[in-house]
């Protein structure tokens, strides 16, 4: 479960915690690419600005991604034309072409060693049927001036690569985006945050914020530790809002669950970054930086917590990349997740109309490079009182997302299940079934007990109930985890927190 991108850089920088009392004139919520992105921005204002990260910056989503810089967001921009009309997508389209723009000007002007490089980027498809829908996007993007090519087989790159082989990847018809990017995004966001702590910022790491509340010309932040930030405004970039109301993003999204791996291959790397169209994802990009030639085979999403009806994912992507390069190995393997849009556009600015300078960044679908770039210029806009001209594409407080009946259906439906009628199911098994190395849901003394074996046969029993609404967890056997299905909150067989959006260990027994 380790990152080649948090691993690659040995000489980390570190932040002391906060432990005392103090103000400021904003307080961020998050050391991701969003919150450091926001504070650089902010500091061109000279703004005093606090960032207060749980763990290390760039320790969990970020440190986590595939990296791609671009704004070729899957088969997206038809779509976009169709629901919310052309000109609607041509300003989401010009928004993240300018985020990977600031991106570059950024590393050029700070001189950030993050291994930014210029690669096309492409959507894939092997199904035939499908070819038609890669035209249409061409045609989609073209419509409104957008920049994209459509490929044929022959021409597409990862089709040469152990050609020979049966079992090899055939993409049949591709879309192009040229001059997209790819970075190394845990040196990207620790080298802005150095920018950052010497303009000015004040960065506060293992530092966790358990809420916030009103206060006199402001807000009071309210630390783990008992230690509280006085701040005006109040950005909460923690990928999923820790705070529940009254924004309720946890009935305008979900979260997904993503798989990958780095193998260091046997033949000549590919140009480009590539994604198919089709389920399962598979998504590809290399890695070359100081002797280190890698493929990130990544993709297998799924809904968190959810069963998984396929084969385990880490194998799947193997199975991917052992088809392109035989001989390879697995050199790293991790899960991230990301939030899910009802209607597929990210979440930026106001957290609520009933909450003033509280802004929100959050539902970026898996491409938060360019996002977390695009949310940082509207909400620094947003604070200085500017008007930002996609402000209205990403309006947080939007409700025409709880519109889409069928994904709101599916999201109520999972969290009354698992809220309500399994309380009153009895699980099948009991602890003496559970093997070593294996964990799941039994009753003991008419509770139920979520417990975990590991090899030795050590128990570890946790409260399976999630510590952000309630909904009962589900065992994740391939990461021997606790995954809640109804927001994504993730926990260790131990019960510690992994990932939001609950701010609370699991009760132990």
């Amino acid at each position: 479960m380790k990152s080649y991108w948090i691993d690659s850089e040995k000489e980390k920088e570190k932040y002391k915690e906060l432990k005392e009392d103090i103000e400021t004139d904003i307080c961020i919520i998050g050391g991701g690419i969003t919150g450091v992105s926001v504070s650089y921005y902010l500091n061109k204002y000279k703004i005093k600005n606090v960032i207060l990260e749980k763990d290390r910056i760039c320790s969990r989503t970020s440190g986590y991604s595939t990296a791609k810089v671009t704004s070729q967001h899957g088969l997206f921009y038809k779509y976009l034309i169709d629901s919310q009309g052309i000109e609607f997508a041509k300003k989401y389209y010009e928004a993240n072409e300018e985020a990977i723009q600031n991106i570059s000007q950024i590393i050029n002007k700070e001189s950030i060693d993050c291994n930014f490089t210029r690669e096309s980027a492409y959507v894939f498809t092997q199904k035939i049927e499908d070819v038609q829908k890669i035209k249409d996007e061409v045609q989609a993007v073209q419509s409104f001036g957008g920049k994209a090519n459509y490929v044929e087989a022959q021409d597409i790159q990862i089709n040469k690569i152990n050609a020979e082989s049966d079992c090899r990847i055939k993409a049949l018809a591709a879309i192009e985006f040229p001059n997209q990017g790819m970075i190394n995004p845990y040196k990207y966001v620790s080298g802005l945050a150095k920018v950052c702590e010497n303009s000015g910022t004040q960065i506060y790491e293992h530092s966790k914020v358990m809420d916030f509340e009103e206060a006199e010309k402001g807000y009071h932040i309210i630390l783990e530790n008992g230690s509280r930030v006085k701040a005006k405004y109040v950005v909460i970039a923690t990928k999923y809002p820790i705070v529940n109301f009254p924004g309720m993003y946890f009935l305008k999204m979900y979260q997904s669950t993503s798989n990958v791996i780095v193998v260091e291959p046997k033949g000549e790397l590919f140009e480009g970054l590539y994604i198919n169209s089709e389920d399962p994802t598979i998504s590809l990009r290399t890695i070359q930086e100081k002797g280190a030639n890698f493929v990130v085979v990544a993709g297998f999403d799924h809904k968190t917590g959810s069963k998984i009806e396929l084969e385990n994912g880490y194998q799947y992507l193997e199975k991917v990349a052992k088809d392109m390069y035989p001989n390879c190995k697995v050199k790293y393997r991790w899960n991230t997740e990301d939030c899910i849009s009802l209607d597929k556009i990210p979440y930026i600015g106001e957290f609520s109309n009933t909450m003033p300078h509280v802004y929100v960044a959050t539902g970026y679908n898996k491409w938060g490079i360019t996002s977390s770039n695009v949310a940082a210029n509207i909400i620094v806009d947003k604070i200085m009182g500017k008007e930002s001209e996609y402000e209205e594409v990403f309006r947080a407080t939007r409700l025409e997302p709880m519109k889409n009946h069928k994904e709101m259906r599916n999201m109520i439906k999972e969290s009354i299940h698992s809220l309500v009628l399994n309380k009153l199911d009895i699980p099948e098994e009991t602890e003496s079934q559970i093997e070593n190395g294996q964990g799941g849901i039994v009753e003991i003394e008419g509770k139920k007990v979520g417990i975990y074996k590991n090899n030795q046969g050590e128990v570890f029993k946790v409260k399976p109930v999630c510590m952000h609404l309630g909904c009962e967890l589900a065992w994740n056997n391939l990461d021997k985890t606790w995954d809640c299905p109804c927001h994504g909150s993730r926990y260790t067989y131990e019960g510690k927190l992994i990932y939001g959006p609950s701010v609370k260990n699991l009760e132990t027994y």
